[in-house]
């Protein structure tokens, strides 16, 4: 399976994921983006032993985007640190089925994840494991039905987009967990991580990489 690499050095590999490959599976014979970086980096390097690859962020597996790994245990280390400390940004973009309540605003909810579905839900502030997830959003362009909507996390909370936009009344186009419509609209999920940006783990310079949605009810917005 070809991906697409949008920079690589010796600290780190940004690529672009499509949508329905899993960042990281458990499933054998289920090919995920950890294990191709895996073989991508042993067939490019020719090293004995498996290569390094670490994890720093996870898109869900319906998501399209750009994504970072490590290729050094210190780089996953300060990558991470950037992660926790709010210094990684993310942004997404997403077509939304209705309209969110106002052109632009900030979203604040309780989220409780439910470990045995695997899936999260918005609950009171008092709700014994919930967790605060907020998110600011606006809204880029509009049909009679959708929204293009760009979203920015300020939390990173279980399907947090998808849950916080269902909440708001406009769930996310081909999103069979949290939208009803979506097995009889679209057959893709219209959620990208379009942007991230970061400093460089060795130089400490700002790096920002971006892609284009697509696919889905994207296409309706080009």
């Amino acid at each position: 399976m070809e991906i697409r690499i949008l920079y690589e050095d010796n600290q780190l590999i940004v690529c672009e994921k499509e949508a329905g490959i899993p960042v990281q599976s458990a499933r054998i014979l289920t090919k995920d983006m950890v294990s191709i970086l895996k073989n991508y980096r042993s067939t490019q390097e020719k090293t004995n032993g498996e290569p390094y690859i670490g994890l720093i962020h996870r898109l869900d597996q319906p998501v399209q985007g750009v994504i970072v790994f490590a290729k050094t245990k210190e780089a996953a280390a300060k990558l991470s640190e950037q992660l926790r400390n709010g210094n990684m940004k993310k942004l997404y973009r997403a077509v939304t089925w209705g309209k969110p309540p106002e052109k632009e605003s900030r979203l604040v909810d309780y989220i409780l994840k439910d470990g045995k579905t695997n899936l999260s839900k918005i609950v009171r502030k008092e709700t014994k494991g919930a967790k605060k997830a907020e998110l600011d959003y606006r809204i880029l362009a509009e049909t009679e039905q959708e929204s293009l909507v760009e979203i920015e996390l300020l939390t990173g909370r279980h399907h947090q987009i998808r849950v916080q936009m269902a909440g708001a009344g406009c769930p996310i186009c081909g999103d069979r967990k949290y939208n009803d419509n979506a097995s009889d609209t679209w057959r893709q999920m219209a959620l990208c991580a379009f942007s991230l940006s970061f400093q460089h783990p060795k130089s400490n310079k700002k790096m920002i990489f971006s892609c284009d949605p697509k696919g889905g009810a994207f296409d309706k917005f080009r």
